[in-house]
C-alpha cells in the first residue's frame, strides 16, 4: 500500500465517522423529540434548546474536529499548507 493509499484510506474513514455521528445527532434528537422535551431548562423544552443552538453547536464542533484531524493527517503524511 502506497503513503497516498494510506492517507486516503484515514480521510475517508475520518470523514464517513464524522458523517455517522451528524447523522446520529441529527436524526436522534428528531426521533426522541418527545422524550427530550420533558426537560424543561428556564420554562422552556429541552428540544427547543437543542433545535435553536445546541445542534448547531455540535455541528460546528464537527467541523472543528474534521478540520484539527486533516491537519494532523496532512502533517503526518508532509502535505500541509505552508
Amino acid at each position: 500500500m502506497t503513503a497516498s493509499d494510506a492517507y486516503w484510506r484515514r480521510a475517508r474513514r475520518l470523514t464517513f465517522f464524522l458523517l455517522v455521528f451528524w447523522l446520529v445527532v441529527t436524526f436522534g434528537l428528531t426521533w426522541f423529540a418527545r422524550d427530550i422535551n420533558e426537560v424543561v431548562i428556564l420554562g422552556f423544552p429541552l428540544g427547543f434548546y437543542m433545535a435553536a443552538q445546541g445542534a448547531l453547536v455540535i455541528y460546528l464542533a464537527i467541523i472543528w474536529w474534521y478540520n484539527r484531524q486533516m491537519k494532523k493527517l496532512d502533517a503526518e503524511f508532509g502535505i500541509e499548507e505552508t
